[in-house]
């Protein structure tokens, strides 16, 4: 997680100090890695009937179903099971340490999004039995969002949670916010660098959480139509979108439907671009991109995702 609000008085630098404050908090809430965080505590009351929810909760959950329902159940909070079944059981570090996955000879198909509900009046949750949610798919971009949201009242701010980049601004100067979006294939080189003074960048792939399970290569975006590791050639893709949320959903979506029917996704959504990147080395963008890109050298700091 990263930080950065352009603004240099006292009030601004105990805003941006208490940054990591606010993350440990929505971790502590929203992690389905903690077996006290509140989403945990949900997730064992499935089929129990009514559970109160926190504000965070509350909040994290409904914009998960609105991305269940704008991404066509695509991109659902439904997959924990399906995710622990091709063994991203635990925090990925100890994954990518080499602790064994668990072998998993069938996969089970994700629940119904549409089976969840919600009682607003109450601010209450019902999971139907069997049920556990994994909000991962938009508990980052909502961090983001709300820690930009904050800092923004003393400045120009960015937040780049885990390449889920919120921008609120532009910098002090008048000049944009400079993003590198990574390279898949050279790290250490930015692919593209793209230009942005509100709005979010989000970036989906298979190129980093990725493991064996047995024989078999896995990776953390399920298909939640077959319950297993979505089977596609787009390697990484970045969104550019008004809003975080948007930009973070429609990468997701991209990654799942694979380039041809990703980018017919996208061109039918002109406020998006994107640049994406397949298994084939290729680059793809979508003619929107172009107006973000950064075409003249500058001396100007870059934010890498």
């Amino acid at each position: 997680m990263h930080a950065f609000l352009d603004g240099n008085d006292d009030a601004a630098t105990r805003t941006l100090r208490a940054v990591p404050r606010w993350f440990a908090e929505w971790e502590r809430i929203l992690s389905r890695f903690r077996s006290d965080s509140e989403l945990s505590a949900l997730n064992t009351r499935a089929g129990e009937g009514w559970v109160r929810a926190s504000r965070t909760l509350w909040e994290v959950l409904n914009d998960a179903l609105v991305a269940a329902r704008l991404s066509d159940g695509l991109v659902t909070p439904t997959v924990l099971t399906a995710l622990e079944a091709t063994g991203y059981d635990r925090d990925f570090a100890q994954i990518a340490a080499g602790a064994p996955a668990q072998s998993s000879a069938s996969l089970p198909a994700s629940g119904d999004w549409r089976a969840i509900r919600l009682d607003p009046q109450r601010r209450t949750v019902a999971l139907p039995p069997g049920m556990r949610l994994d909000l991962n798919g938009v508990a980052k971009g909502w961090a983001a969002t709300r820690a930009a949201q904050r800092l923004a009242a003393h400045g120009p701010a960015l937040v780049d949670a885990g390449g889920d980049i919120a921008v609120r601004g532009a910098r002090a100067g008048g000049e944009p916010w400079a993003i590198g979006i990574a390279n898949p294939f050279q790290p250490d080189v930015p692919l593209d660098v793209v230009l942005l003074t509100d709005g979010g960048v989000a970036t989906s792939g298979r190129d980093v959480r990725r493991w064996r399970q047995g024989s078999v290569e896995r990776h953390h975006i399920i298909d939640p139509r077959t319950g297993a590791p979505a089977e596609t050639d787009v390697l990484a893709v970045t969104v550019i979108a008004p809003s975080l949320f948007e930009a973070e959903v429609a990468a997701k979506v991209v990654v799942i439907l694979g380039s041809v029917a990703g980018m017919e996704w996208l061109s039918a959504r002109p406020w998006l671009a994107s640049l994406i990147v397949t298994d084939a080395q290729e680059v793809l963008h979508t003619a929107t991109f172009e107006q973000f890109r950064w075409h003249e050298p500058e001396d100007m700091e870059v934010v890498y995702e």
